[in-house]
């Protein structure tokens, strides 16, 4: 297993990073030591100006500021970049679909969301992954609940920020990020026992949720394939995490926001499926919202081999890919198309269409895949 205080990961990751973050990171390569990112806050990205202060001073610290916030925001998306990056080299399926949507729209391809799985246990839960985008300006918003599953979840909105020219997915406009949780405290003592085993051998490991979710390896020791099969009888989102841990659970394509003909979800459906990719038809495969305003379908998740700690490998369920079309809200119906903004959009998330999404990596939908 590899682990988070290896200096030559330390250095690998160090070393991802364009040549203009380097100077922001505080590294030190001693033995045992962590890599420490740069505080970036809320109240760090802005400036404020007295009246009273000498202008040429008053403008050195707005020059400063504004840099230290574009440091900041590249710092950023270098780490979500990073976090794609394991992502895209781990699942082929959604490699496939990027290229293929792009064989077809080549404009900004944006995402609309990026979506985590966590143990609720420990402060191993939401929060433990919550802290670094809540440290770059994202806010909390809507709890969902999903009592079959044994499940909750938060989403938090981006905040303001300007794409990087040209960029599409975690270059482009900040995608929302859908964070859940196992709620560890329900499932059967030998479930429970099989968790804490492993979260609580690596107490601090939640600090670096993020770090770990980008450098694609676990916090905690890979587990036996015993205790792997225990959990997949009961919670296979439990047994998806013991193995993949804060690795990316899917990236989700924003439909609506496509140039081509392909910005109408129905039509994409039917494009990708010609192409003979997998989607997840729990529900049917378009999930779509009470009020109709939120729309979505997802593929079907790839399978990677894993080799446990006691010698045995399975194939085991890694990630997949989402797409989502939000419809312009009711009182917005009359807007020209051409001025129409997210804001005028439906926002936020569905229990009934993430429910299904969900099950893009249990056995019943994975079967499909080899059928």
């Amino acid at each position: 297993m590899i682990s988070l205080h290896s200096s030559a990961i330390k250095a690998s990751l160090y070393g991802s990073f364009p040549s203009s973050l380097r100077s922001t990171l505080s590294v030190s390569f001693s033995a045992g030591s962590l890599i420490r990112l740069p505080s970036v806050g809320k109240r760090n990205l802005s400036v404020v100006v007295s009246s009273g202060r000498d202008s040429s001073m008053s403008s050195n610290n707005v020059s400063r500021g504004s840099s230290s916030k574009v440091a900041a925001e590249s710092f950023f998306r270098s780490v979500l970049g990073q976090m794609e990056t394991v992502y895209l080299n781990r699942n082929p399926t959604p490699k496939s679909v990027l290229e293929l949507v792009r064989s077809v729209d080549d404009q900004q391809l944006c995402y609309d969301h990026l979506a985590f799985r966590t143990f609720g246990i420990g402060g191993y839960g939401i929060d433990s992954l919550a802290s670094f985008f809540l440290d770059y300006g994202y806010t909390p918003m809507d709890e969902l609940k999903f009592p079959a599953k044994k499940l909750r979840a938060l989403w938090f909105a981006p905040p303001n920020a300007s794409a990087v020219p040209g960029g599409s997915g975690v270059n482009g406009p900040l995608p929302r990020v859908f964070i859940s949780e196992l709620l560890v405290d329900q499932m059967s003592s030998q479930t429970q026992d099989v968790i804490r085993k492993y979260t609580e051998a690596s107490p601090n490991g939640k600090k670096y949720a993020g770090l770990s979710s980008a450098l694609g390896t676990l916090t905690w020791e890979k587990p036996l394939s015993s205790e792997f099969e225990q959990l997949a009888r009961e919670s296979e989102y439990a047994a998806w995490t013991l193995v993949n841990g804060y690795a990316l659970n899917h990236v989700t394509i924003s439909v609506h926001r496509l140039k081509s003909h392909l910005n109408k979800i129905k039509k994409l459906n039917q494009f990708l499926e010609e192409k003979g990719i997998k989607l997840n038809s729990e529900g049917g495969v378009l999930k779509v919202s009470p009020d109709g305003g939120l729309q979505q379908s997802s593929t079907v998740a790839d399978s990677i081999s894993f080799k446990f700690a006691d010698g045995v490998t399975k194939s085991i369920p890694c990630s997949y890919i989402e797409f989502a079309e939000r419809l312009v809200l009711p009182q917005y119906q009359n807007i020209p198309e051409s001025e129409i903004q997210e804001s005028h959009r439906r926002d936020g998330f569905e229990v009934g269409n993430a429910d299904k999404i969900f099950e893009s990596t249990f056995q019943e939908q994975l079967s499909r895949r080899t059928g």
